[in-house]
């Protein structure tokens, strides 16, 4: 017999009632999309790198190579983004906080 941890247990954090919406942590939150966004810089680059290479791999070039190096591309670009990628995604957090704290004056 296993055991099933209630919601109370299984989390620190205070219900909420029906239809609230939880509390957005803004530092999180910019953090993520200034990733995201690096993630769509690298994206591009990766594109442009690959383009004009018709190799003879499993799909023989053409559209289903080009496909393929799109999903590709955007995994590489995901996982250089969230490894710390170039330097980007620090620059745009540090620019979305600055930009937040003004407005909130």
């Amino acid at each position: 017999m296993s055991a099933v941890a209630s919601p109370a247990t299984s989390s620190s954090a205070p219900y909420m009632a029906l239809g609230a919406k939880p509390a957005i942590d803004v530092r999180a939150r910019a953090r993520e999309q200034a990733v995201e966004f690096e993630a769509v810089f690298l994206n591009n680059m990766f594109s442009q790198m690959f383009t004009g290479i018709d190799g003879d791999g499993p799909f023989g070039g053409g559209g289903k190579a080009g496909v393929w190096r799109s999903f590709l591309t955007e995994e590489y670009s995901k996982s250089f983004a969230k490894a710390g990628g170039i330097g980007i995604a620090d620059h745009v957090y540090r620019s979305l906080l600055q930009q937040q704290e003004a407005r909130a004056r």
